[in-house]
Order: C-alpha cells, then sequence, then structure tokens
C-alpha cells in the first residue's frame, strides 16, 4: 500500500514543479517592458545570413500606393541591405506631400530620427516622430506636428503598422542607437519610383516634387547607403560637397559638386528610366488610341441589331404612280409604274367582273419608284395578235 501511494504523490510533485517553470518562464517574458523587447530570433538569424550585426545601423524607406515599409541594415562591407520589408496597415491622405496642419496627410520626403524622438510610452503601442516638418517642409510653409510611425493600425496623417511589426522597428532602432548610431533616415515616397508609376500618375501637380524625391531615391541605389541630404533655394539636394559652405532652406544653394562616380551612375540610371519611360509613355498612348478607335467604331454585335431593327413606316407613294394602280374584284392589288403601258382590256369571260384601268396621268418628272412586295396574280390567259384569249377558249 506504501508503494501504491507514493508514486501519485511524486508525480503530482513533478508535475506542480513543470507547471511552476512554465508560468515563471511565461512571466518573464511578459514582465519585459514592450520598449525593451528582444529583436525575434528568426531576424537575428536574417542578419547573420546577411553579414548585419545587431548594432548597425539602419535605415527606413516608406512607399504610400503599395503600403510598404522597408528596414535596412548596415552590412559589414558598409553597404545597406534590406532586412524586413512590413506591411503598413494604414496611412491617411492621399498621394502627395503634407502641407498644413490638420489636413490628414502622411508626409513625403526625407527625414532623420534621432532617439529623442521614441516613445516607448506611446498610446499607439510604441512610436517614433519622423521629423515633419523638416527644414524644406518649413521653406515651404508647410505645417504639422507628431507624425509618427506607430502601433494600434490607426491613422490620422501617420503611418500605422501592427502592435507586432511596430515593436520589431522600434527595437530594430533601440539596438542600432545603442550601437552607436546617432540618427537614422527615413525616405518617405509616393509610390515603388518606376517608369510604369510615373506614367500611371504623369497628370499630377505634384510631379515636379516627385521627381526632385526620385533623385534622392537614385542616389540610395546606385551606392546603397543613405544619401548625405540638404536644402537651398527650397529643394532637395543629395551628396553635395560645398567645401564647407553652407546650405540655407530659403536661399540660393552654394558652389557644390557630388562626387564624379555617385554623379555618373546617378545619371546613367536616370537615362535607362528616360528611356523606360518613353517606352512606357508609347504603349500606354496606343491603348488609349485603340480604346477611341473602338469606341468610335460600332461593335459587331452593334451593327447587327442595328440591321435587325424594325424599319419605320414605308415612303408614301407618289399621286402620280397611285392613279396608275389596277385593282381587280378578287381583292388582289397591282402596283405599277410609269415605265409600263397600261394592257389592252381583255374579252371577259361571261360573268366575269369588269377590271377597271385608270387613264395614263399626265406626262410628271419620274418619281421615286416604290418598292412592291409581291407581283399580283394576273387572270390566266394569253395574248394572240394583241387579243386576250382565256385558255379554255382554246
Amino acid at each position: 500500500m506504501a508503494r501504491t501511494g507514493f508514486a501519485p504523490s511524486a508525480l503530482r510533485r513533478a508535475v506542480l514543479i513543470a507547471v511552476g517553470a512554465v508560468v515563471l518562464a511565461a512571466c518573464s517574458v511578459t514582465d519585459i517592458p514592450k520598449h525593451l523587447k528582444p529583436v525575434p530570433p528568426n531576424l537575428i538569424s536574417k542578419m547573420q545570413r546577411l553579414q548585419m550585426k545587431e548594432t548597425s545601423d539602419i535605415f527606413i524607406r516608406i512607399f504610400k500606393e503599395s503600403s510598404e515599409l522597408e528596414v535596412w541594415k548596415e552590412r559589414a562591407d558598409g553597404t545597406y541591405g534590406l532586412l524586413e520589408t512590413y506591411h503598413v496597415c494604414k496611412w491617411s491622405g492621399v498621394l502627395g506631400p503634407k502641407t498644413k496642419e490638420g489636413d490628414r496627410q502622411a508626409p513625403e520626403g526625407f527625414y532623420t530620427v534621432a532617439p529623442v524622438q521614441m516613445n516607448p510610452n506611446s498610446a499607439y503601442y510604441l512610436s517614433f516622430n519622423i521629423g515633419y516638418p523638416n527644414s524644406f517642409d518649413r521653406a515651404h510653409g508647410r505645417t504639422g506636428s507628431h507624425l509618427m510611425v506607430h502601433g494600434a493600425c490607426s491613422s490620422a496623417g501617420c503611418y500605422s503598422m501592427t502592435d507586432e511589426d511596430a515593436g520589431e522597428i522600434f527595437a530594430l532602432a533601440r539596438d542600432a542607437f545603442r550601437g552607436g548610431q546617432r540618427e537614422f533616415q527615413i525616405q518617405a515616397f509616393p509610390f515603388r519610383m518606376t517608369a510604369e508609376n510615373f506614367v500611371k500618375h504623369r497628370d499630377s501637380p505634384h510631379m515636379p516634387f516627385w521627381r526632385m524625391l526620385k533623385e534622392g531615391h537614385d542616389h540610395f541605389e546606385v551606392t546603397r547607403k543613405p544619401p548625405k541630404v540638404d536644402v537651398c533655394d527650397r529643394r532637395y539636394v543629395f551628396n553635395a560637397e560645398a567645401g564647407g559652405a553652407v546650405f540655407s532652406p530659403g536661399q540660393a544653394c552654394p558652389a557644390y559638386q557630388v562626387p564624379p562616380q555617385i554623379a555618373a551612375a546617378v545619371e546613367a540610371r536616370q537615362l535607362a528610366d528616360d528611356q523606360k519611360l518613353t517606352v512606357a509613355l508609347a504603349a500606354v498612348d496606343a491603348r488609349e488610341q485603340r480604346s477611341a478607335e473602338r469606341q468610335a467604331r460600332p461593335s459587331l454585335l452593334s451593327r447587327i441589331l442595328r440591321r435587325n431593327r424594325p424599319q419605320g413606316p414605308a415612303t408614301p407613294v407618289p399621286a402620280a404612280a397611285t392613279a396608275r394602280i389596277t385593282a381587280s374584284t378578287t381583292a388582289t392589288t397591282t402596283a405599277a409604274t410609269s415605265s409600263v403601258d397600261v394592257l389592252p382590256v381583255p374579252r371577259l369571260r361571261p360573268g366575269a367582273a369588269v377590271a377597271v384601268v385608270a387613264p395614263p396621268a399626265p406626262a410628271v418628272a419620274e418619281p421615286p419608284k416604290a418598292t412592291i412586295a409581291q407581283q399580283p396574280v394576273l387572270p390566266t390567259g394569253r395574248f394572240v395578235k394583241r387579243t386576250f384569249i382565256w385558255h379554255d377558249d382554246g
């Protein structure tokens, strides 16, 4: 009996110990403040494959139209590699820059985020202020404040993520600051900078602004490093070296140059993109021309339907032609035209009804010929020396 009673007791203690360990482990995870949670293991493994350190610098790109947020991270060779692409849960407004407080527009442009802009106590899970308005925005008189990347999937001018994604992005930025990065750059674009998208939105009033943004986009594409961004003459300039001169947003740009290697690469990319743009425009023009031709040319079905449509009332026969119509007592009506001579009156059989022939009408201009649907049935017989003889008369 003692042996039988001992086993359940030992088993009970083992179960309690295991349950306690699980509970403690769960508490140790959930008790970590959300802003201190580590980067997920799958991202750590990906960093290792891409030759990135956990604390290396980051860089962020946002594309409104496709609702994508990319996190790039510095690799061992100093260039940046794409670590992860997140879905932007919500962004408000339409394609185009934010211009004033309360317009509910998500910003477009080049911004920087420093540690002071990180908010671990956000009402929207976790957030960081993207830095709108920047010096370019202020030079254009644009207003607004508290434009964030945050969680809670709710936006009134911000770029909103799910809480899980916001937590990962926040952790990646936090670790980069911990590794010594003083600020990271955010590039916010209306759409992917492709020729097809520029053709698609070619009628937008924001096109000159977007072409300027594309220049900064291209500087990153050819170098795989975030470009140095300055503002002068109320416009962005990229990787500009002015020999110590100051760039002032509202003043003319000082004399500057872009490193020749970068300038040549950007120019080559822009030439290639312009060629793609020309081809894309030609394709769109051709499609629009074909569409216009199809609309102008009735379809086969519409032509068939029009052909089978009931005709209107027949055109009345002129009086001159009506006067030459011969009626028979058998309810059969004969219509004749002015070009046919009046037949002689046949010799009638006894008891036959008399057929009345109207006298010829005075000569008049040739009237339109009436369409006769069916020739009338005439009495059966033949003419012999201009005399009508019935068949049974021999």
